[in-house]
């Protein structure tokens, strides 16, 4: 029996100590190093914790208007903004909930220039860059390959930052760590070095693995320090990591609903969905922990696949089987190991499953149960 069984399954948990033990590692850089760190909401947007993010991070990033809304309304401050495309009817709002605004392209920004620069509030603005390199190994992820969409490559760029521009944004980073992003700076560097002295500010993305246990924090801050100092117009550096705060902050809960053998392959069938609920672990793709589950050896006697409850074929981690100590049997619980960034924020209704709950452990160690999951209404209001 593990602390987990009692608690409601399927359901996304957060150990709100593990979470404040991040912000508090974040935090330290941020002092340290003298920049602002911000959550981003693509990777993190457990909204709850907003409060307790506030307390330590500079604010938050949003690639929408949902997000920004969000931010404006649960974090209370206005939001960094980046969208590979912005859509005319929501521009105007986007203003309103945003501090700085970067545009992926000089055509959008020739777009919503007058429009920008017309608002009465005041929001600086800003360009995505493509310094053309980058260390991610996945491409799904790798905004830097050839033909690529994200961002302005420094061969079109005209020759000074353009009237009403103020800061240069890049990101070509995925759970990297100090060292990919010195190297990165070099080639940001080496094609926008001009530019970057026209800055008030450079964001240089997310992807920062800055909470993993063996990343070399000193190292990071002399990367900032010495960024800094070689480009000391730039008033503000920004880092904008989204995993990094819900980095081994939660689990998981699901249940053994039924088992099936084929081939001699045993499967227990979860009431959880691979590719509704744990979509990362399909397209980066990874084999997630499990709690109590080990790899399986020769010698390893009760060796399960897991599989998902929707009717999608491939709905099962295809990375490899997991050991466990006892035969599994309806009704036991599986625990999937951190999962509450790039899970939450990923979720779909594929197929009509349900999603699972939402609690927190509060660092006085009891469950709070925050949401439970929508009921058919909900369902059928997404699809009209």
């Amino acid at each position: 029996m593990t602390k987990f069984d009692s608690l409601p399954s399927p359901c996304y948990i957060q150990s709100e100590e593990a979470l404040e033990a991040n912000l508090q590692l974040l935090n330290l850089v941020q002092q340290e190093a003298g920049v602002s760190i911000i959550c981003a909401l693509k990777g993190y947007s457990f909204w709850r914790s907003f409060p307790l993010i506030k307390q330590y991070l500079a604010g938050a990033t949003a690639s929408s208007l949902n997000e920004a809304r969000l931010i404006a309304e649960e974090m209370c401050c206005d939001a960094h903004t980046y969208a590979p495309v912005y859509l005319e009817e929501e521009f105007g709002q986007l203003l309103i909930y945003s501090s700085h605004l970067t545009f992926n392209s000089l055509s959008q920004w020739d777009k919503y220039r007058a429009q920008a620069l017309a608002s009465p509030k005041r929001v600086s603005f800003g360009l995505r860059v493509n310094p053309e390199y980058s260390e991610i190994e996945t491409d799904l992820y790798n905004p830097a390959l050839p033909g690529s969409r994200l961002g302005i490559l420094a061969e079109g760029m005209p020759a000074d930052l353009p009237e009403g521009i103020e800061g240069l944004h890049f990101h070509v980073l995925c759970e990297n760590d100090s060292f990919a992003l010195e190297r990165c700076l070099e080639a940001f560097e080496q094609r926008f070095s001009h530019y970057i002295d026209q800055c008030k500010w450079v964001n240089m993305g997310g992807g920062h693995h800055i909470t993993r246990a063996d990343y070399d924090i000193a190292h990071l801050i002399r990367v900032l320090k010495d960024f800094k100092a070689r480009h000391p117009n730039v008033q503000e550096v920004i880092l904008e990591p989204g995993e990094a705060v819900g980095w081994q902050t939660g689990v998981l809960t699901s249940t053994v609903e039924d088992i099936v053998v084929n081939k001699g392959i045993k499967i227990a069938m979860l009431n959880i969905s691979f590719s509704c609920h744990l979509p990362d672990c399909l397209e980066m793709p990874y084999k997630p922990t499990v709690l109590g589950a080990t790899e399986p050896t020769p010698d390893s006697k009760h060796v399960y696949r897991l599989g998902g409850c929707s009717c999608l074929a491939g709905d099962f981690i295809g990375m490899g089987d997991f050991a466990f100590p006892e035969p599994l049997e309806p009704g036991d619980r599986i625990v999937f190991d951190d999962m509450i960034h790039y899970t939450m924020v990923k979720t779909t209704f594929f197929n009509g499953v349900h999603h699972p709950s939402i609690g927190m452990i509060r660092k006085d160690g009891e469950f709070e149960l925050l949401s439970v999951p929508g009921d058919y209404e909900s369902y059928k209001a997404k699809l009209g």
